[in-house]
């Protein structure tokens, strides 16, 4: 699919891969942005410079809560009401609060909400109109964290893997309506939601800025890969992990042993 033209909903669009997918979709030649977040005032201030920077592209910010489905909801029939459709919905926002499996439900419930259940939300208002459309485009930012694990945080990693698993069952269900879908698996990115965490075992690859990140989803959405991967090692890691789990495994070991130590005080 290509950009120029589209009304695109993006939510956690006020800083990191949001706003940087936001900025680099106005410069495509997008029609119409739909941008959420729940930072309110930076997410405004944010609009504001869109509009003056691409004038040519619509611009609606709304406050939005994904942990509320109302917020979801609302956000995307501020798009329809408006533009008559959605083409492009891209479920971003996320958290990241770590947690293992010793961590209180309040940690695992909000990361399930972010990570998961805003996915469902989202599929909720805009497929429907998508499928009589015929037509659209449904992209989940998860994490290289869903293929592979996260060596700081089970509940980041759980999520995320419930994310992909999303998104694969949506592509399955609805690619004969013409709906196609994605997921965003990048490793380390240079974005506030990373900011102290790139220090433990996150930056394997190196760290990706939100603009490169922004263009690998251009080049994903064009060709229609289900996998979107900034880092392109995150693809022969899943190979390993698929045909020797065992190996994959030792090997998350060693890594973890690693984190542990470089991040010992001691």
């Amino acid at each position: 699919m290509e950009i120029t033209g589209r009304v695109i909903v993006i939510t956690g669009a006020a800083s990191g891969i949001g706003a940087a997918m936001a900025r680099r979709f106005a410069a495509e030649g997008a029609h119409a942005l739909v941008l959420g977040d729940i930072q309110a005032d930076p997410l405004g201030t944010f609009g504001e410079v869109l509009r003056a920077a691409f004038p040519a592209v619509l611009v609606v910010t709304q406050p939005c809560d994904v942990t509320r489905e109302a917020d979801i909801q609302a956000l995307a029939a501020a798009a329809i009401d408006r533009f008559g459709r959605i083409d492009i919905y891209c479920s971003n926002a996320g958290l990241v609060l770590d947690g293992d499996e010793s961590a209180p439900d309040e940690v695992w419930t909000l990361n399930w909400n972010i990570h998961v259940m805003a996915n469902v939300w989202a599929a909720r208002a805009v497929i429907p109109d998508m499928a009589a459309l015929g037509e659209g485009y449904f992209l989940i930012t998860a994490s290289a964290a869903g293929l592979l694990t996260s060596l700081p945080s089970a509940s980041y990693a759980v999520t995320k893997h419930a994310a992909i698993a999303l998104a694969e069952k949506l592509a399955i269900d609805h690619g004969d309506h013409g709906i196609r879908v994605s997921a965003l698996c990048p490793q380390a990115v240079d974005t506030p939601l990373m900011q102290g965490r790139l220090g433990k075992g996150a930056a394997l690859d190196g760290v990706a800025t939100p603009e490169e990140v922004a263009d690998c989803v251009v080049r994903g959405l064009a060709d229609e890969r289900f996998l979107i991967l900034p880092h392109p090692k995150v693809r022969d890691y899943f190979a390993v992990k698929a045909t020797d789990y065992e190996r994959w495994l030792a090997g998350m070991r060693r890594g973890l042993a690693k984190v542990r130590a470089a991040n010992d005080p001691g």
